[in-house]
């Protein structure tokens, strides 16, 4: 796949070492910023997010694959998070065993009894994809998963893209500079919010970020935040506890928090068991109940579980989802890679029973956001024994493990010397959605993010500390 050997060029490691330098100069310079672990709440302490010296090749077919099947992606959410009984039967077995699952699948049937206020809704997700080896042709699309809440890195990854041109300019590669795509995804999530804002109809009304305590990608938000401000659009920042201690409804349902009304929340917090205590999940039923409109609504979220994805992959279940749209059903069942069910039963047994005879085929996912809880291998194999008999195990599904072609690239990471090393990619298509009523009125892809990390990790991506940006070479 490696058509752009950057390797190549490099005489000798102080070349490598000089232009590390200089590549994490401009990143600094673009504001490819994060917080440092150590400070993760200090505003004026940041090191840059961390990235790839070179952009990395990527198949230009595979990348506008990954593109033109976004729309459908898109709409296929949206249709889901509208099918109550679709999400209720593929959870049953889920949310007897998953307390996480079963509690916003509480607060989802809450709603729904009281009746859905919230008549705009907003869609901003990410497709996540590798590119896998096949021993009869050239590398294949493989879908790894969706991201329905908090789908990061649009603001970074759109500061990136000037950083890799630099970096080939150096070189005298002023050709191949010239190949790396422009890109600026947080323009476009934030034209989605703007988009529910303007629709949701009150212009005094304010976008609510919920934010965590401490977070380190804040300026990968601000990016998206700014832009909504160059809008006039004006943007809080708040945490769950904040909701719950000065957030109130009125008797039509509209939010107000710090007595200010909210028209759009946009989640990047909540996506993890850790993230919620009693406070908190009070506070996301008073979200989801109010006519605000909320990025995800809590059906949305639901939508974007392994165990849904797992259940979109079964033959004629597209099919009975879009009975109208076969050439998008075509284009999405393209991207699926084997995915497979371990709820009791014999079709469960027989998924384990394979796994644990070739573990290097399979990854075991349980139903968690925020990348580094997948178990792989022999791991893998050791948790299926445990759970063979249990019914926990049906808080994961299976999934054939895919096998990219490794490449050379050097990681920047601060703090550890530059390095070439063998790595992989991870390709991330943002997408934006907004429906108002039943009429969906902008469905767009907005741009990508690419991620690389050494084949020596399984698992885990920036944010854990393992991948680190990359732009797409197309070859």
């Amino acid at each position: 796949m490696m058509a752009a050997n950057w390797e190549n060029i490099l005489q000798n490691e102080q070349q490598l070492e000089e232009l590390a330098q200089q590549a994490v100069d401009k990143a600094l310079m673009e504001g490819v910023l994060m917080r440092t672990k150590k400070e993760p709440r200090s505003s004026d302490i940041v090191s840059y997010a961390p990235f790839t010296l070179f952009p990395s090749a990527v198949p230009r077919e595979l990348l506008e694959q990954a593109y033109s099947v976004q729309m459908d992606f898109n709409f296929l959410v949206d249709t889901v998070s509208q099918d109550s009984n679709f999400l209720e039967q593929t959870l049953a077995s889920t949310i007897k065993i998953d307390d996480f699952i079963a509690r916003l699948f509480s607060i989802y049937k809450q709603v729904l009894k009281e009746g859905i206020a919230q008549t705009v809704f907003l869609g901003l997700n990410r497709s996540d994809y590798m590119f896998n080896r096949s021993a009869a042709g050239p590398p294949v699309l493989k879908q790894i998963e969706i991201n329905t809440i908090s789908a990061s890195f649009g603001g970074l990854s759109s500061k990136t893209p000037a950083v890799h041109r630099h970096i080939l300019n150096i070189l005298g590669k002023t050709k191949e500079a010239a190949c790396i795509l422009s890109n600026n995804p947080s323009k476009g999530l934030a034209l989605g919010i703007a988009k529910a804002w303007e629709l949701y109809g009150s212009p005094k009304a304010l976008v609510l970020v919920i934010a965590q305590k401490e977070e380190r990608n804040v300026f990968d938000q601000h990016y998206i935040e700014h832009d909504l401000l160059s809008r006039n659009i004006h943007v809080i920042r708040r945490r769950f506890e904040d909701v719950a201690k000065t957030g109130s409804l009125s008797q039509d349902r509209k939010l107000f928090v710090d007595g200010q009304e909210i028209a759009v929340v946009y989640f990047r917090d909540g996506y993890m068991p850790s993230q919620y205590s009693p406070q908190n999940w009070e506070a996301r039923l008073l979200l989801e109940r109010s006519c605000a409109v909320k990025c995800p609504d809590v059906a949305t979220q639901l939508v974007g579980t392994k165990k849904v994805q797992q259940e979109l992959s079964r033959p004629g279940v597209l099919e009975s989802l879009i009975p109208d749209q076969p050439e998008a059903v075509a284009r999405l069942r393209a991207t699926f890679a084997g995915l497979y069910s371990l709820d009791m039963g014999e079709e469960g047994d027989r998924a384990i029973m394979e796994a644990i005879a070739a573990p290097d085929r399979f990854v075991l996912k349980p139903q968690r956001e925020g990348g580094g809880n997948n178990l792989y291998g022999e791991e893998m194999a050791q948790t299926l024994e445990q759970l063979k008999a249990s019914e926990e195990r049906a808080s994961y599904i299976l999934m054939e493990k895919i096998e990219p072609e490794p490449f050379w690239n050097c990681l920047l990471q601060a703090g550890i010397p530059a390095r070439m090393t063998q790595c992989i990619s991870e390709l991330g298509i943002f997408g934006v959605y907004v429906r108002q009523g039943k009429t969906l009125l902008m469905n767009k892809h907005v741009g990508h993010l690419l991620r690389t990390k050494s084949t020596k990790h399984a698992d885990g991506g920036v944010a854990a500390g393992v991948a680190v940006l990359d732009n797409p070479y197309p070859v």
